[in-house]
């Protein structure tokens, strides 16, 4: 026997058969967990610390002002993040995709952040002191007066990075580290053993700001112009 549908009913049925598939939508709504997907929400000056957001989707997520310090985000993807002003102190990192992020005068000081990316990101003023970054990606990034001070930065990418002046001058690199083409523009570099470093070129060590103690690749040497100004610093 024939079943007969109306007009109604075919139209519901139609619409359910291209509505979009939602079971992997967002959940802006969910406590901090880990793995959870809070991509594109709005978590704005709020307290998180030492939450569990590890291998959380964080993609596009507005974490202005909000503190995350102690926070675990080993393999979570904050790419296109906002993060201005926002604290990342002590939290784990490893792994982490901070790709593309916006996060001026944010503070990432004493994070452990090895292997993670941060290629791409808006880090003007940024705080990386006593931070571990180890194998991290800065690739692109921009870099303008961040400070770096006591930082861990072997094997760094520093590749086609904005480093104007940004502080380098107490960080360790126990290692190469990568400097093709970054804009160095007054960027502190005193006292430091560079000699491991690759892509680095006279031009870039004659912006920079190094001392006597600073030591370069094979083939490089110090600028007359060097210590640089008081007024510089």
């Amino acid at each position: 026997m024939a079943t007969h549908r109306s007009p109604l009913g075919l139209l519901a049925l139609t619409l359910l058969a291209f509505a979009p598939f939602s079971a992997g939508a967002a959940d802006c709504g969910s406590t901090a967990s880990p793995k959870l997907d809070w991509q594109d929400c709005t978590k704005k000056n709020l307290m998180l610390q030492g939450s569990d957001l590890e291998g959380a989707n964080l993609f596009g997520t507005d974490f202005s002002l909000t503190d995350l310090s102690g926070a675990n985000v080993k393999s979570a993807n904050l790419e296109k993040a906002t993060l201005v002003r926002a604290s990342l102190e002590g939290a784990h990192a490893e792994g982490a995709n901070f790709a593309k992020i916006e996060a001026y005068r944010s503070s990432f000081a004493n994070i452990v952040a090895d292997g993670a990316s941060f290629a791409g990101a808006e880090l003007q003023r940024a705080n990386f002191a006593a931070a571990r970054l180890a194998g991290a990606s800065f690739e692109k990034a921009e870099l303008g007066r961040a400070d770096f001070d006591k930082a861990v930065l072997t094997g760094v990418k520093f590749s086609f990075a904005n480093l104007s002046r940004a502080d380098l001058s107490n960080a360790t690199f126990e290692g190469p580290a990568m400097f093709e083409r970054a804009f160095m523009f007054l960027t502190r570099i005193e006292g430091l053993d560079l000699s491991a470093a690759t892509g680095l070129e006279q031009a870039q060590i004659e912006l920079a700001c190094g001392n006597a103690e600073t030591k370069l690749p094979t083939g490089l040497s110090a600028p007359s112009t060097w210590p640089c100004p008081a007024e510089h610093e």
